[in-house]
């Protein structure tokens, strides 16, 4: 089994907090610029193994919706880590009233806000007057079989204006973490599309 971006990452933030600690604990006339600095490899490996963390994260995830949006142990610690603080917003939310189940939550092909600006040049701000929204957006046919997009609420938290920061950067979060696990849902749909022609 390779080893994962993450992983590599931990373990190069920990070879540099070493060697930053090696430097600081050496005399000056110890250490020069050009000098090796001596660690032990094995200091800087997790005693818990990389599953064993996913297997904690997938199990505070319904069982149904791993199923569904197909994960597991082996799954990117991210993906897993974005999904349990998105569930926690989901209840802090309040959104299972309006998408009471958790596992048709991905069905949607695009989420927004309405009364607070998502675009880089307003991001965060809020739309003074407008009533607050996290607005699902999926596509049904019309009368004539085309598909129409169709705009579904899953929550209202009354004019912009009267949020308070903390629970507007909670809508926020809710909606860029959904948008992040639909961004993962998508980059498997394209590896086993690639697959298919390699």
């Amino acid at each position: 089994m390779g080893i994962s971006v993450e992983r590599l990452r931990t373990i190069n933030k920990k070879l540099q907090k070493k060697i930053e600690q090696k430097r600081k604990n050496s005399t000056p006339i110890e250490v020069s610029a050009d000098a090796d600095v001596t660690i032990d490899a094995n200091s800087l490996i997790d005693d818990e193994p990389i599953e064993s963390i996913n297997k904690q994260l997938l199990n505070k995830i319904p069982a149904d919706l791993a199923k569904e949006i197909e994960i597991d142990e082996t799954s990117d610690r991210a993906r897993l880590e974005n999904l349990v603080k998105l569930l926690e917003l989901y209840k802090k939310l309040d959104i299972a009233k309006k998408a009471p189940e958790l596992k048709k939550l991905f069905i949607y092909k695009a989420m927004n806000i309405s009364g607070i600006g998502l675009k880089e040049e307003d991001f965060g701000e809020i739309r003074v007057g407008k009533y607050v929204q996290i607005i699902a957006i999926t596509y049904e046919p019309d009368k004539n079989g085309k598909k129409k997009a169709k705009n579904i609420s899953l929550g209202y938290y009354g004019k912009a204006e009267t949020l308070e920061e903390e629970f507007k950067n909670n809508i926020i979060e809710f909606v860029l973490r959904w948008r992040y696990e639909k961004a993962f849902q998508n980059l498997k749909h394209y590896r086993i599309l690639i697959s298919r022609v390699e």
